[in-house]
């Protein structure tokens, strides 16, 4: 049986880009190489709390900004 994938067009940090879904945030951030400890999330500008990550669903069209951060000294 063939698992049916869709294409999501996500506009990440003011740049379209599209990803298969389905997607959650967890799944983006770790699809784009990012530490989930160190990033912060903000989607349709609401900021979206860590713990949901891997709770909340992306859909076409979403507007996200992600900020990582880096440490440094």
């Amino acid at each position: 049986m063939d698992v049916l994938t869709e294409t999501l067009t996500l506009t990440l940090n003011g740049a379209e880009q599209k990803f298969a879904g389905p997607l959650t945030i967890a799944g983006l951030v770790d699809a784009l190489g990012l530490d989930v400890r160190k990033v912060a999330v903000e989607l349709n500008r609401e900021i979206v709390p860590r713990s949901a990550y891997a709770a909340v669903a992306l859909r076409d069209g979403d507007v996200l900004e992600i900020v990582h951060f880096i440490g440094g000294g």
